[in-house]
């Protein structure tokens, strides 16, 4: 992967098929499935893959337990058919995990033991094993560090978890060997039209500040929280006002080290205080706890956490751990805006009653935009969009159902070898690209927190890393981990970086971004 040649290529005078604007989950989604199909495909990040919220999810591949409950059985059969889907296609990103709800009132149990029995039996075929009904000495085995005082049980279940910002680099790679021309840092800066129509977009390297014009039969908003940017300027191009289809809400995840919960098991609290869920997650040798949901007006790429939701998962951890985490405890807080659907007229202020289902619309102009949804369906969401653009007539027909059984690179042949996500990252995150790893300088000089000088040489040679926020944060997952080892191994892995890249790794940012993940908010009152 040699950037000069990836940003040569936005000079050529062509035409794509397919223009995609954002590199996260359902950008990348759509480029690789336009690929597969055989269009040619340009897609577009501003900043790093999964640099927003596709990095910051809860790390699960699920069918949503909660959806159940409110009724939406489609999109629960829908995420598990895709949950199955996204296991068989990166094996060496994803793996089955069991979930335990305890239960402290003989009533919990069979009541949601029934409703995760419902939930096996929509999976189906593709289900990843059966729920059960566990004893108070078997909940505890699975869960040695819950608090048994009143414990009278538990329900076991099945989902998954996965690396995300690791999926969406495979993602990206993935497209790019089926021919879609794939570039980070490179921002779209505006669209194109003529007669009112969309016939391309500006964009502009963020490395040179060199600009180009580009011209795509179809240009797809894929933007997260941030697609009502472009629905605006498209809508001023033609002289159509559009209202604002996203009202963003923030989810808020604090790790602590892996002795708060040293089980193989997640702990899932279906109701919490007020109404939520909590989910306690190991993954990569900690512990994740989360996730909130509270609206929010303004579209930071670092959005902070307010003071309420961090309390809100310290208490409510505290209700079910023995020895609950306090806040000197965690290693890193970080946050993700999930762009939820507003409808027609809705203030969006309870995020919780908006559709997590996903939303594709074709402005008049031919802008397709897509929003909403989650991980999981980014598989469906993308053929949802390209179906769309069929229907539009911006793009002839072809055959679908392509990238169903398409294994990402990294995960040829490792369907029998999945690694266990809940133990620390190591070479295992390479899939069936470990031997070309070790094969690089340095494969035996270890920077700390299991990454290697070989491992930062491969990801600037081969995934796209350019600074150091890269390697630390998406490559190799440890600022969402320990900000503070992050930081303090953010010196060696520039210098790294600048022998194999020839540019500023931007260490300075990266300590300045570990700081961040590390700064609690205030309570309220404190001097």
């Amino acid at each position: 992967m040699n950037r000069q040649h990836l940003i040569a290529q936005l000079a050529r005078p062509v035409t794509y098929d397919v223009a995609v604007i954002g590199g996260g989950a359902t950008g990348l989604g759509v480029a690789l499935d336009a690929a597969a199909r055989g269009f040619s495909v340009l897609l577009l990040e501003a900043h790093d893959f999964a640099k927003g919220t596709s990095s910051r999810a809860t790390k699960l591949v699920h069918g949503g337990v909660r959806y159940l409950a409110q009724g939406n059985i489609g999109l629960v059969r829908e995420a598990l058919h895709e949950r199955t889907t996204l296991l068989q296609n990166a094996p060496h990103l994803a793996q089955p995990l069991p979930f335990v709800v305890p239960s402290y009132r003989y009533w919990e149990m069979p009541f949601y033991g029934a409703g995760l029995k419902m939930y096996d039996a929509l999976a189906g075929r593709a289900g990843l094993g059966s729920t059960e009904f566990l004893s108070r000495g078997e909940t505890l085995a699975c869960l040695p560090t819950i608090r048994p005082e009143g414990l009278k049980g538990g329900v076991k279940y099945w989902d998954g978890q996965f690396d995300d910002a690791r999926l969406a680099l495979a993602l990206a790679r993935t497209a790019a060997s089926r021919g879609a021309l794939v570039v980070n840092y490179c921002a779209a800066t505006g669209l194109r039209h003529e007669d009112g129509k969309v016939v391309g977009l500006r964009c502009q390297d963020q490395e040179t500040g060199i600009s180009h014009e580009l011209r795509a039969r179809c240009v797809i908003n894929a933007t997260g929280v941030w697609v009502d940017d472009f629905r605006q300027q498209d809508g001023e191009a033609i002289g159509r006002p559009v209202q604002a289809m996203v009202a963003p809400s923030q989810g808020v995840h604090l790790v602590v080290d892996r002795d708060f919960m040293p089980g193989d098991h997640a702990l899932m609290v279906p109701k919490t205080a007020d109404g939520r869920v909590l989910f306690g997650v190991p993954w990569l040798g900690k512990v994740i706890l989360g996730t909130t949901d509270t609206p929010r007006d303004d579209l930071a790429l670092e959005p902070r956490p307010f003071q309420e939701e961090l309390e809100f998962i310290l208490s409510e951890s505290a209700r079910y751990l023995a020895r609950p985490p306090q806040r000197r405890d965690i290693r890193s807080l970080w946050v993700g805006l999930r762009p939820l659907v507003k409808p027609q007229g809705d203030d969006g202020e309870d995020t919780k009653q908006l559709s997590r289902e996903h939303t594709v619309l074709v402005s008049r102009s031919g802008l397709v935009t897509v929003t909403g949804g989650k991980w999981t369906t980014y598989r469906a969401m993308a053929e949802d969009v390209l179906d769309k653009c069929f229907e539009k007539g911006l793009l002839q027909r072809a055959w679908s159902g392509v990238t169903a059984n398409l294994t990402l690179v990294g995960g040829e042949g490792l369907a029998r070898e999945r690694p266990r996500l809940s133990e620390p990252q190591g070479l295992h995150s390479f899939g069936s690209e470990a031997p070309a790893v070790l094969a690089l300088p340095g494969a035996n000089r270890l920077l700390g927190a299991g990454l290697t000088e070989a491992m930062v040489r491969f990801s600037a040679r081969n995934e796209y890393a350019r600074t150091a926020e890269d390697i630390l944060a998406r490559r190799w997952r440890l600022l969402f981990l320990d900000a503070g080892l992050a930081g303090s191994l953010a010196p060696a892995v520039g210098a790294i970086l600048a022998e194999e890249t020839g540019i500023d790794p931007q260490v300075a940012a990266l300590e300045q971004l570990a700081r961040l993940y590390l700064t609690l908010p205030e309570r309220t009152g404190a001097s």
